[in-house]
């Protein structure tokens, strides 16, 4: 199994001297899968946190075993400086209540974001009233933490709704300061998504590019190829990769994401698990 980059104390560690010698940036660090945690002027966004073993547990004796590639980063119980936390939408890896109860038990003014056409089913999985998160759709703009989020539409496979036509899977912008985080959540390129995400100027854009394969039974994300052209298509000054080296049925190299990137000339970065990205890397991209 891999290791992390930086784990536990030291993942914790590094997370506090950053927050200590630049406020001026933001600092971003890959938790594994699609999650992340962003830290702005000593505030912390975490993005679909997925940090336990709950789906390697469920799907152990089943044909679909969910077996991990890469180490635990950090316990959530060890998290304890939560400003807010971000679900793009209700799989298990992007919405877990053995990350998100622990989470709450340590940061009990933490905010919860989810789409509001999950608003319901979140609630029931976290035995929470349903007032307690913060709602979300494609284009609602909504300040918590210290950052401000707009939902942006993503489809896994499509871009389905409920039927008040609310938005059942999400990405965001993550607004803080002058800079800007596009983290797609799961999806796909759906039509019109360049010309909706581009006028936002992101400047990091976090993308899956596990790709979309039937055979594994899950649904499907952009590939390396799809996700490098579409930072490139957006504007973005550099696109990180995610969802990946967590399950070994449904993983790939980032290879052919970077292969493209350089293709095309789009700046990009590959991180491993726990290692942090700062804002101060933009200005070179300048």
């Amino acid at each position: 199994m891999k290791k992390p980059i930086l784990q536990d104390e030291a993942f914790l560690a590094d997370v506090k001297e950053a927050g200590e010698t630049d406020r001026r940036n933001f600092h971003l660090w890959w938790l594994g899968q699609s999650g992340y945690l962003i830290q702005w002027q000593r505030r912390h966004a975490l993005i679909d946190p997925y940090l336990s073993d709950t789906l390697t547990r469920k799907y152990a004796e089943t044909d679909k075993p969910h077996v991990r590639m890469t180490e635990l980063v950090i316990s959530p119980d060890k998290l304890d400086f939560i400003d807010v936390v971000t679900s793009s939408h209700n799989h298990t890896d992007h919405f877990d209540p053995e990350t998100l109860n622990p989470l709450r038990e340590k940061n009990p003014r933490m905010k919860l974001i989810v789409p509001e056409a999950n608003r319901a089913i979140s609630s029931e999985r976290l035995d929470v009233d349903p007032e307690i998160f913060i709602g979300m759709d494609s284009g609602r703009t909504k300040p918590a933490g210290g950052f401000r989020f707009q939902g942006i539409p993503a489809a896994h496979n499509e871009l389905d709704t409920n039927e008040w036509e609310e938005n059942l899977y999400l990405g965001y912008i993550i607004e803080m300061g002058m800079f800007r985080v596009y983290h797609a959540g799961d999806t796909k390129l759906w039509d019109g998504m360049v010309d909706y995400i581009r006028p936002f100027q992101v400047d990091v854009a976090i993308l899956p590019i596990n790709g979309d394969k039937p055979e594994r039974r899950v649904a499907g994300n952009l590939d390396g190829r799809e996700a490098a052209q579409l930072a490139k298509d957006i504007g973005a000054k550099i696109v990180l990769p995610c969802h990946y080296d967590m399950f070994e049925f449904n993983t790939v190299e980032p290879d052919e994401f970077a292969t493209a990137c350089e293709e095309i000339g789009q700046p990009y970065k590959v991180l491993q698990n726990g290692e942090r990205w700062s804002g101060s890397e933009l200005d070179r991209l300048r």
